[in-house]
C-alpha cells in the first residue's frame, strides 16, 4: 500500500500535469487562431495576385503584335 508521502507525490505530479495540459490547451487555441488569420491573409493575397495577373494580361492584350507589323 502506498504511503502518505507517495500519495502526495502522485497528487503533485497529477496537479503539474493538469496545469501543463491547460497550458497546452491555451497554446493550441492560440495557434489555431493564428492559422485562421494566416489562412485568411493567404486567401486575400491569392485573390489580389489573381486580380493583378488579370490586369497584366489585359494590358498585354492591348499591346500591338510585333509579328503582325513585319
Amino acid at each position: 500500500m502506498a504511503s502518505a508521502s507517495q500519495v502526495e507525490q502522485i497528487a503533485e505530479r497529477v496537479e503539474r500535469l493538469l496545469v501543463r495540459y491547460e497550458e497546452l490547451q491555451r497554446t493550441n487555441a492560440l495557434l489555431a487562431q493564428q492559422v485562421e488569420v494566416l489562412t485568411h491573409e493567404r486567401d486575400s493575397l491569392r485573390s489580389r495576385l489573381s486580380a493583378a495577373r488579370s490586369r497584366v494580361d489585359a494590358l498585354l492584350e492591348r499591346l500591338p503584335d510585333i509579328n503582325a507589323a513585319s
